[in-house]
């Protein structure tokens, strides 16, 4: 599977009708970018929204960013990504996680032991019995990753890590943990704004439900943040080392410090003001200049 160096992550096609979606991820793969990632939180479930995507492109990888272990049992995942990668072969990455324990709870599920949980999860994934048609090609899994001995989990025994919410200094952290090899794939939020005021003003609305989730806030501190750093929407200083904002340049020198640090490919997240609008002019301008 080749997703190239750099791919778009959107929840905004959950927001339109399926068509448009189908539409808008065609015209995605006609850009250039070797991937789509997208997520499962309170949209679309992801194995359905992936085979839309898949059936209105051609060529283009489609991955969950990320698909949550505690929504179906390892059977009914290894199924599923077995079914997507026969139809479509080398073209379906499923990244799966843990999720966070206000959701998880939610479910009525125990999130005491993650990491654990995880790796029952892939031991049950890998022996699943599967007796329809298998797929050609060997299907792929990523592990949306943050702390380090998940990380260690993702490079042992999937093809790499999923981080999201992260800056570039995640990025060789993760690298140093996994080694040569695994992939690594982070996601990068960007706004194309020069004003820092409305600029960081996107970044926290994006930033406060993230904030307010123990593992991303614990990721955080591990890289040298504070509490200050964290509450009242974010620093300056937080806010920045999070999303990418300002002209393509600045974004592209984001983009390239975290290949820099390790990545091997690094998916967008373009935040615009109005989060239910297809960002297609943005993700063109991008391209145009990264691709």
């Amino acid at each position: 599977m080749d997703i190239g160096r750099i791919g778009i992550w959107t929840f905004s096609l959950d927001l339109q009708p399926a068509g448009r979606s189908q539409e808008a991820a065609a015209e995605i793969e006609a850009l250039g970018y070797g991937a789509i990632w997208i997520p499962e939180a309170l949209g679309r479930e992801a194995f359905a929204n992936a085979g839309l995507l898949l059936a209105g492109t051609r060529k283009i990888a489609i991955a969950t960013g990320i698909a949550n272990i505690w929504v179906r049992d390892p059977m009914a995942m290894a199924g599923a990504q077995k079914t997507l990668t026969e139809a479509y072969p080398d073209r379906f990455l499923l990244g799966i996680g843990v999720s966070h324990a206000p959701l998880v709870g939610m479910r009525g599920h125990d999130y005491t032991k993650p990491l654990s949980a995880m790796r029952r999860y892939l031991d049950a994934m890998a022996s699943a019995p599967f007796m329809a048609m298998p797929p050609s090609t060997e299907p792929a899994t990523v592990i949306g990753a943050l702390a380090p001995k998940m990380l260690e989990l993702a490079a042992e025994r999937t093809k790499g890590a999923h981080p999201y919410f992260v800056p570039p200094e995640h990025t060789a952290f993760a690298r140093e943990r996994m080694g040569k090899g695994p992939l690594l794939a982070p996601e990068q939020a960007v706004i194309l704004e020069k004003g820092a005021g409305k600029a960081r003003a996107i970044a926290r609305g994006h930033m406060a439900t993230y904030l307010g989730l123990p593992n991303y806030a614990n990721n955080l501190k591990r890289l040298g943040f504070t509490d200050t750093d964290i509450g009242d929407g974010g620093s300056d200083r937080l806010v920045d080392a999070i999303v990418a904002w300002g002209s393509i340049d600045d974004i592209a020198r984001r983009i390239r410090a975290h290949h820099d640090a390790g990545a091997d490919h690094v998916c967008i997240q373009v935040l615009d003001p109005d989060p239910r609008v297809v960002p297609m002019q943005q993700w063109r301008e991008l391209a145009a200049a990264l691709l």
